[in-house]
């Protein structure tokens, strides 16, 4: 009979089981057919986005927005961004048309407040401002703080597009777990350098096309990195959720601890400062933020939140095909296996391909290169997904007017009134 808690509710966690339920929850596999979509916008004046939103005014908005009829789920991050995660969809174009339905009723409704969303992955005029008061976000800052601000502009200035794959067959292949993980975590640079659009904070160059993933590298030794490179994934992920700090320890009243330097494999063997429980797993690995985070499915969080009303759709359309389309899962990944050697052994996103995707964008060759292949044979594989003809034009120009000239949306962004300026002249972050 499994030991309890002192409570007499949950059975208390041992480390093989810990392991075990690691292994089988985080990596469903199958044949790759749904896609979702999570969304994050940040919410400004159109005519005026230098200008923050009073809170007590964002939230009487949002007691408005939460109203509304809509397929996506509607949360709210703790700097006030507005996130949309879609239900899984069988097909990238039925996920796609049912986000578009969404945002257009959410964008409707804003207008009527005067507001709209916003399509940066980092806020470029405003400095970080946390809206949400929970015990959840209270402990998160009061963690991150420690290793300086990156946490809180992660928290509450960033903004994304994410892509939810499944995993894969068991069995090797284009189509296969492994690959499909190792597919991630390289083609995952590429996408970071492609759809960089977040050059400014504060009104001010950054010297980072992605400040957003300068962030993520900068946000703490641990928490923010894939799992060491080579091992199976099942085995990775399992010995990286277990060896990372816990940020906090839920408690039913008052402020949640954050125990200094006490890994989730410390406090099971531990028990202090009190056994660990499923539901603990559980709720520790969504204080987990590395590029790929499996969960049943892949979550690929590495891309800029995208400017203009449907620029969010060229990211998930392309990433669905390269990862779903066999004969373009298979050109991308010879296309950026050779990557490997330039990313070295570190983990992303601190290994140099991911800090020259976050710093350089297209103008690093190696990247530019594989973006191309990428890019094109991707358009390729859009008609035998269903794709529509607006989704395929979009790709299409996207390739045209940023990939084969070697430039991303950052490369957009005016400093100054109007005065546009290159970005990637520092490696210094300035959020």
């Amino acid at each position: 009979m499994a030991a309890r808690d002192a409570g007499g509710g949950e059975p208390l966690l041992s480390e093989g089981a810990a392991e075990e339920l690691l292994r089988c929850i985080c990596f469903k596999t199958g044949p790759p057919r749904m896609v979702g979509i999570e969304l994050e916008w940040l919410v400004h004046e159109p005519d005026h986005p230098g200008r923050p939103v009073e809170p007590p005014r964002l939230e009487r908005v949002y007691s408005g927005v939460r109203e509304l009829p809509l397929r996506s789920a509607l949360t709210f991050e703790p700097g006030g961004q507005l996130e949309l995660s879609s239900q899984p969809a069988t097909s990238l174009m039925e996920c796609i048309d049912s986000m578009a339905t969404d945002l257009d009723t959410v964008r409707t409704a804003l207008r009527a407040y005067g507001l709209g969303l916003d399509g940066h992955g980092h806020d470029p005029w405003n400095p970080p401002r946390r809206l949400l008061h929970a015990p959840r976000y209270d402990a998160m800052e009061r963690y991150l703080n420690r290793t300086g601000p990156a946490g809180r502009s992660m928290m509450c200035s960033s903004a994304s597009v994410q892509v939810c794959l499944d995993a894969g067959f068991e069995e090797p292949g284009p189509l296969g777990l492994g690959r499909r993980w190792q597919l991630a975590h390289l083609l995952g640079a590429v996408l970071v350098a492609a759809f960089a659009n977040s050059p400014a904070a504060r009104g001010r160059p950054t010297g980072w096309r992605s400040t957003r993933q300068a962030l993520w590298a900068d946000l703490d030794p641990v928490r923010a990195l894939a799992p060491e490179p080579g091992a199976p994934p099942r085995t990775a992920w399992a010995a990286h959720v277990l060896d990372t700090p816990v940020m906090c320890v839920r408690a039913t009243e008052g402020p949640w601890p954050s125990p200094e330097g006490l890994s989730f494999r410390q406090w099971i063997r531990t028990g202090m400062p009190r056994p660990p429980t499923r539901a603990d797993l559980e709720y520790h690995m969504t204080t987990l933020f590395p590029p790929v985070r499996p969960r049943g499915h892949l979550e690929l969080r590495m891309v800029d939140a995208q400017s203009g009303e449907d620029g969010w759709k060229v990211p998930v359309a392309v990433t669905t095909a390269l990862f779903d389309d066999p004969e373009a899962a298979e050109i991308a990944y010879r296309t950026v296996k050779p990557l490997a050697e330039l990313a070295g052994p570190l983990p992303a996103p601190r290994n140099p391909l991911w800090t020259a995707a976050a710093r350089d964008g297209l103008t690093d060759p190696e990247l530019h290169s594989a973006a191309v292949s990428c890019f094109t044979v991707a358009l390729e594989a859009l008609p035998r997904l269903g794709a529509s003809s607006a989704v395929e034009k979009a790709v299409a120009e996207f390739l045209d007017r940023y990939v084969q000239p070697g430039r991303c949306p950052a490369d957009d962004f005016a400093f100054h009134h109007g005065e546009r300026r290159n970005v990637h002249h520092s490696k210094e972050i300035h959020p």
